[in-house]
């Protein structure tokens, strides 16, 4: 199995199971080509459905066998890292990656499951190409795989938080320039940069929404700093390595605060904006997630949940 790649099956339609503190959050989505993406569902699973008995009986309510199946991995469960691009023929390239990769992971290579994906550069740019490695203990890996299997449900990728933002980031990219997304949740911000679909940065940051809303001003206002200058830091650096993506501006997803927006919109040197997923999905079957709280809530699974079969992760 592989974490990014995409399947050949030639169906329209994936459901998501986005492992969350409560349990499980799902999405199905419908997207045919160049359309409005079409959310078809949105439900939550119990904690129980760790167990497989119990995720056999969530899958069947949710008529799994009609879709093809994606989970997300949680941040802690994986690395993910950018490394110069091995000049390998491709089909020696996982090899490469692992040798490189041996004295760079907190746990031994030969535990690790790897996957990799391409940062396109402009060839006259004269950079060398760097690739993003994702890497999780096999044990990880193994464990995901046996739920699934257990409970009947034909998985055909496991996903990562970092891809499914840039789903969601890629339709709200203006032709040409590139997008900067921002979302904030229990586990922290993580910060992307898209451009023409594909991911060029993602970058974690060690905030939560507790403490961009504390309730003591100093404290407040320390973190708020704070993530303007990680924020800010990351995108000057970004855009020394890629100086030919112009960003057009910076988008929050849904869940972040209203103190967080105006307070980088007075600060930053690009516009700031808040994400609705209504103005780029069409959310009409499923009109819960018009509240931003409920976007917020089920944010990476819809966005995993917008996979497209066009060539490359």
């Amino acid at each position: 199995m592989q974490f990014f790649s995409k399947a050949k099956k030639e169906k329209d339609a994936w459901l998501v199971f986005a492992p969350t503190a409560e349990g499980m959050a799902l999405a199905t989505m419908r997207r045919q080509g160049a359309g409005t993406p079409v959310l078809l569902a949105c439900g939550e699973a119990a904690p129980a459905s760790g167990t497989p008995d119990a995720l056999a009986r969530t899958a069947k309510a949710r008529q799994a066998a009609r879709f093809r199946c994606s989970t997300l991995l949680s941040p802690n469960e994986y690395q993910l890292l950018t490394v110069e691009a091995p000049n390998v023929p491709q089909d020696e390239l996982k090899t490469a990656v692992r040798w490189r990769m041996k004295d760079m992971l907190d746990f031994h290579v030969d535990d690790a499951t790897f996957d990799v994906m391409a940062i396109p550069v402009e060839r006259s740019s004269g950079r060398t190409p760097s690739i993003f490695v994702v890497a999780a203990r096999n044990s990880v890996i193994r464990e995901r795989q046996e739920l699934f299997f257990g409970a009947g449900i034909t998985l055909e990728v496991i996903d990562i938080p970092e891809t499914a933002q840039r789903n969601v980031s890629a339709l709200m990219e203006q032709d040409g320039r590139g997008l900067a997304m921002l979302s904030l949740g229990p586990q922290g911000g993580l910060l992307t940069v898209t451009y023409m679909g594909e991911l060029y940065l993602a970058r974690r940051i060690d905030l939560t929404p507790e403490q961009i809303e504390d309730a003591d001003p100093d404290r407040r206002h320390a973190a708020l700093d704070r993530m303007m200058l990680e924020v800010q830091r990351s995108l000057d650096h970004f855009e020394r390595q890629f100086s030919f993506v112009s960003i057009a501006r910076m988008v929050l997803a849904p869940g972040c605060s209203e103190s967080l927006l105006n307070y980088l919109a007075s600060n930053m040197y690009m516009p700031v904006v808040q994400c609705n997923l209504a103005d780029v999905i069409d959310l009409t079957g499923v009109p819960e997630l018009l509240d931003c709280a409920q976007q917020a809530h089920y944010f990476f699974a819809v966005g995993a949940a917008l996979r497209q079969e066009v060539g490359g992760p």
